[in-house]
């Protein structure tokens, strides 16, 4: 479900190369939680942005869902990411003007084959139940907590029921319990089918991966 195939990246300082990915091979199937540990500034963060399309200078080859990135355009990319990829970014990523709910709403109502508002909202309530947040529904980020947010964040990856979930540090806002929650989550999504790469700090959530990889110097083992 997702594939990476000798994959660079560098980034540039001046007039110096600084390389961060240095030929990653990677490959999560369809019912697998991997997870990937490794000291900051390893280039996690950098690896998932590239695997879900968001990052294009590379090297190498990537593919999600059978597709090469690379051979997509800017339309079709899109397209990918809003309908196959459910993405958890560390940062949240959440619009400040909108409620939770229309926050999980959103990729919905981006669609090209949208569904009727109605069933939009009605599935953005069952992801928000799903993660313990539909009391807060109508509440805009700034009034949530950052675990909230967190949860947030999630129910909007999970909104779309994408077959790739990837996820940057997703229990890191998160309290003991809550965390514990979401890592169990995760693992359920997986066992329906999901494939599941999560990057993280935390022994709790690479216990629950079925395969653990480390990112050292720009490589994975």
């Amino acid at each position: 479900m997702i594939s990476l195939s000798g994959v660079e990246k560098s980034f540039k300082d001046g007039a110096r190369e600084i390389p961060v990915l240095r030929g990653v091979d990677l490959c999560v199937e369809e019912g697998e939680m991997a997870a990937i540990l490794g000291p900051s500034g390893s280039g996690k963060s950098t690896l998932l942005h590239v695997a879900g399309g968001l990052d294009r200078d590379y090297r190498g080859e990537v593919s999600v869902a059978g597709k090469l990135l690379d051979r997509l355009g800017a339309r079709e990319l899109a397209r990918l990411r809003n309908e196959t990829i459910g993405f958890v970014f560390q940062s949240f990523n959440l619009l400040p003007g909108l409620s939770a709910l229309e926050n999980v709403m959103l990729p919905g109502m981006l669609r090209l084959d949208s569904e009727p508002p109605g069933a939009i909202r009605v599935r953005a309530m069952e992801a928000l139940e799903r993660v313990g947040l539909l009391p807060k529904a109508a509440a805009r980020p700034a009034r949530l907590s950052g675990g909230e947010r967190q949860r947030v964040a999630i129910a909007r990856a999970l909104f779309a029921r994408p077959r790739v979930l990837l996820a940057d540090e997703p229990t890191g806002n998160l309290d003991a319990s809550t965390g514990d929650e979401i890592t169990r989550l995760f693992s359920e999504v997986a066992s329906g089918g999901m494939a599941v790469l999560v990057v993280t700090h935390e022994e709790r959530v690479s216990r629950a991966a079925g395969r653990v990889l480390y990112l050292r110097e720009g490589r994975l083992s």
